[in-house]
């Protein structure tokens, strides 16, 4: 298997249908979450809602780079959700980061192993397989607090 098909399949793990690392993905661990839920703040932590914004904003961005534009993701950005206040605001968000998550999938398995190695945008971010997987293990990094959360909030709601 190629090299951009083993990362598509990691990067798929983590967020689509995977459970080979962490036992679970974003779909699976996102699928139970109400919108009430996934707005509420358990301490200083991020809310649910807010981290699944962050990670797809970061998805999307690299997307649009994929697809020849430019990065225009920025960092204080990246947790500007606006207020989730329905069902349907939530499966927006949720939908988003499903169709995101594919595009980018099947953009990096259409990307020639050789592009791995070249430079990202700029010398400063080094190379495509390293954003890559920068990607995957943010993703993971964030599925973490994600799992964390819920049972935070179970704890405190089926008490």
């Amino acid at each position: 298997m190629s090299s951009v098909l083993q990362l598509a399949k990691r990067f798929r793990e983590v967020l689509l249908d995977g459970l080979w690392i962490a036992n679970t993905n974003f779909k699976n661990q996102l699928s139970d979450i109400t919108w009430e839920h996934a707005i509420i703040k358990v301490g200083s932590l991020n809310t649910i809602a807010m981290l699944t914004f962050h990670i797809d904003y970061y998805i999307a961005g690299l997307v649009h780079v994929f697809e020849g534009g430019d990065l225009e993701i920025k960092d204080k950005y990246s947790f500007d959700l606006a207020p989730i206040e329905s069902q349907e605001q939530w499966e927006n968000l949720l939908n988003k980061l499903w169709l995101d998550s594919e595009k980018f999938a099947e953009l990096l398995e259409k990307m020639p192993d050789s592009k791995l190695n070249e430079t990202f945008v700029d010398e400063k971010y080094g190379s495509y397989q390293r954003n890559i997987d920068g990607m995957i293990e943010h993703a993971y990094y964030h599925l973490g607090q994600i799992s964390l959360i819920k049972k935070l909030l179970k704890e405190q709601y089926t008490e």
